[in-house]
């Protein structure tokens, strides 16, 4: 599993903090933490910062890349600020983070990317916002945004396209499509591009106490029909021995084997089974909870666990 970490993200309090203060060594230990627990690159996340975003780039760039090595995905709606990172980006291949199927970014930010030699994030979401179903999603792909790639000979090997998380809280009836999109994109493009998501996005707005579950069954899921990159918390150790468990099909625990056996399901394009459950194991009868909200089978609520 690639994992791009995700914590230097301006929703963060002690992010937004970091940057008023311009602290560095917070940011240096933030990234070291990450990479050291087995995040491949960081995505730093800074918001749009329309006043200052082509001097915070660049100072953050300068200041993560003085002890880190691997890429960096600057993640902003500001292409200003962006290109003003990407000039100081001197280690890994950056990542754009993102492009989407409207018309203005995807006229500017893919030339961006060919112009840096970067990677780049491409959204299935168009000018009317995230599409329902999977086959919308699928269809912005291969309709626009691969087009647009070859358009401007940009190799679709440095294309990364992310199918869009939508949370359980709010948006439950579209988790098993985006499922079933991460499932499609790999066989509709030869050879195919990367597929990513934003794997935390599921629990938003959910109590920050039962967000790592729904984040980690559904990273169960989604490793059962081939996801291999995802920007993700690599601080939560629960998480990664999830993707090890999965990546080297360990089932010498029962939790490990209910992982295994809801992941193969999915794979097969089947519902994972209750038989597969011991509920009188606390641990299983919460996962199995838990994959009955991420299918829409049951109702979310944040009591779910408790009924």
């Amino acid at each position: 599993m690639y994992i791009i970490g995700e914590n230097i993200h301006i929703l963060s309090d002690a992010v937004k903090a970091g940057l008023r203060d311009r602290d560095a060594g917070f940011f240096q230990k933030l990234a070291v933490s990450q990479v050291e627990a087995g995040a491949q690159a960081l995505d730093l996340n800074l918001g749009p910062r329309k006043k200052d975003g082509e001097e915070v780039f660049p100072w953050m760039v300068k200041a993560v890349q003085e002890v880190v090595d691997v890429p960096l995905s600057l993640d902003s709606t500001n292409l200003r600020g962006i290109e003003a990172g990407l000039k100081e980006i001197t280690k890994a291949q950056p990542i754009i983070n993102s492009t989407s199927a409207e018309e203005e970014r995807l006229e500017a930010v893919p030339l961006l990317a060919k112009k840096y030699n970067a990677k780049l994030v491409a959204l299935t979401m168009g000018k009317s916002g995230i599409p329902v179903s999977a086959d919308e999603r699928v269809n912005i792909a291969i309709e626009k945004l691969i087009p647009r790639m070859l358009e401007i000979d940009y190799p679709v090997s440095d294309l990364i396209i992310d199918p869009l998380v939508l949370t359980v809280s709010g948006c439950q009836e579209y988790a098993p499509e985006l499922i079933e999109a991460v499932r499609t994109l790999q066989v509709v493009w030869d050879p195919p591009p990367a597929i990513s998501v934003g794997l935390s996005n599921v629990s938003n707005a959910v109590p920050n106490e039962g967000r790592p579950l729904i984040n980690r069954v559904y990273c169960a899921m989604l490793m059962g029909v081939g996801m291999n990159m995802m920007i993700a918390d690599p601080l939560d150790e629960k998480q990664n021995e999830l993707v090890r468990i999965i990546e080297e099909r360990d089932d010498s625990t029962a939790v490990g084997k209910l992982y295994l056996a809801i992941s193969d399901s999915i794979a097969a394009m089947e519902e994972p089974s209750i038989d597969d459950v011991d509920m009188d194991d606390p641990e299983q009868a919460e996962i199995w909870k838990t994959v009955q909200i991420l299918l829409n089978k049951v109702i979310y609520a944040e009591s779910y666990l408790q009924q």
